[in-house]
């Protein structure tokens, strides 16, 4: 029988070496969402019909605010989940404007629900939380 010691030892290098060379993303960063606003306002015209989406400040890399019902909104992180710290890496609407994309890594994301629809990004964009009144929108985390 081969000594267990060694086994173990193989088995956390090995364990170790694949968490290693994964790029895939360790997490956006946090950072505090409190974002209230009236969807009525001029700036935001493009979220007054279902399927309209803006970009709006805030978040680590900007948010993509889409609004998928009358009563429904989604809040995703603009930084890419395959490298969320590289500067170059954030989503924006695709022309199809069904998918958010990043241009520099080539990652895609389903607008409805933040899900990978092409790699090499493997976790879905980071969302927010939205309450809607019919009047006021607030996002937050």
């Amino acid at each position: 029988m081969k000594n267990p010691i060694k086994l173990a030892l193989a088995f956390i290098a090995a364990c170790s070496l694949s968490t290693a060379c994964k790029k895939e993303n360790q997490g956006v960063p946090y950072v505090p969402v409190n974002i209230t606003m009236y969807v009525t306002d001029p700036q935001f015209v493009n979220l007054n019909a279902v399927g309209g989406w803006v970009y709006i400040t805030g978040g680590y890399r900007g948010i993509l605010l889409y609004r998928k019902s009358q009563t429904e909104f989604a809040a995703y992180e603009r930084a890419c989940t395959f490298d969320p710290e590289n500067t170059d890496e954030y989503v924006k609407m695709d022309a199809n404007n069904i998918e958010a994309v990043d241009s520099h890594c080539g990652s895609r994301f389903l607008i409805t629900d933040g899900s990978v629809t092409q790699g090499p990004a493997g976790v879905p964009l980071k969302t927010y939380q939205t309450h809607f009144d019919g009047t006021v929108l607030t996002i937050y985390n």
